[in-house]
């Protein structure tokens, strides 16, 4: 067997560098998709936090056999291009959706986030979490409720204790009787 080329073997450490960095990567099919419409892609990816790369396949499947990522092999058929996800996975896949609606030439096949293999579905699913700064704040407000709820209640008992006090008050002045009887003391 041939020693592969040394151009060959920097590709593969490369690829392999990105995986290793990248919080993920989803895998596309760019078929039909014009160098201008790559570029257009390339800088909204940017913009999410992800580079779109494209590699041969066969150097791709030796990086991730090395990363014993086995299950992208079968996803490395056809034009691929990798988006690597540097942050916010959920950011890069509605970049990659949006612009699928647009272009339908992109399709997603999958990917890899951390070590788990994602499906197509899976990787469009992504697309559908919220932010993670949406995420927070609802985490947030669930958090605030119950202080909300609690700091009223705090509120209220001074509140009542204030309208008992006064309904007390108007009910002396206005000749009213006592909801309860007088003591009476016998002679």
């Amino acid at each position: 067997m041939d020693n592969p080329r040394p151009e060959k073997v920097a590709v593969v450490a490369e690829v392999k560098d990105h995986f290793a960095n990248s919080s993920a990567a989803i895998l596309t099919e760019y078929r039909g998709l014009k160098v201008g419409h790559l570029s257009t892609l390339r800088r909204s990816l940017r913009e999410s936090g992800g580079d779109y790369r494209i590699y041969k396949n066969t150097l791709v499947r030796f990086a991730v056999k090395d990363l014993g990522l086995d299950g992208l092999e079968e996803l490395l058929v056809g034009p691929t291009a990798i988006a690597f996800v540097d942050g916010d996975a959920v950011g890069v896949a509605k970049a990659l959706r949006d612009y699928a609606r647009v272009n339908p030439n992109l399709v997603v096949k999958g990917g890899v986030l951390g070590q788990s293999i994602l499906s197509a579905g899976d990787a469009a699913a992504l697309a559908d979490i919220p932010s993670r700064e949406v995420l927070l704040a609802r985490f947030a407000g669930l958090l605030a409720a119950p202080m909300q709820q609690f700091a009223g209640l705090l509120a209220a008992v001074p509140r009542n204790f204030a309208y008992g006090l006064k309904a007390l008050i108007d009910q002396k002045d206005g000749g009213g009787e006592p909801t309860t009887a007088p003591a009476t003391t016998e002679e």
